[in-house]
């Protein structure tokens, strides 16, 4: 296996994990203080989804069914412990920035 073949592959799901994340209501106010429209959180979604499954597309085409599905396990556990961290970073520092550190966030059910 090639080292830039897992890269790419990594990066197409670190796209997919951040398409979705950015997707989620909480996410969009975290990171970007807004929330986005509906067609735009749809439209990330879908981007997201679509670089997760040319990932697999791509593993699967390259490794076959049985390694192709493992080393892709491994690329999007690895990819979504990246946006996740990512994410708490983002938080922390809009937090300290806008002062509302410690305030905990709207849950709607």
């Amino acid at each position: 296996m090639s080292l830039q073949q897992h890269t790419w592959i990594f990066v197409c799901c670190l796209l997919g994990f951040a398409g979705l994340a950015v997707a989620m209501e909480r996410a969009q106010e975290d990171v970007l203080g807004r929330r986005l429209g509906i067609r735009l959180a749809r439209l990330s979604r879908l981007a997201g989804w679509t670089w997760l499954g040319l990932a697999l597309l791509w593993l699967v085409a390259w490794q076959g069914w049985g390694l192709g599905l493992v080393v892709y396990s491994g690329h999007t556990s690895l990819a979504a412990g990246v946006v996740f961290c990512g994410l708490i970073v983002l938080g922390r520092r809009r937090s300290r920035c806008s002062g509302t550190r410690g305030k905990t966030h709207d849950v709607r059910h």
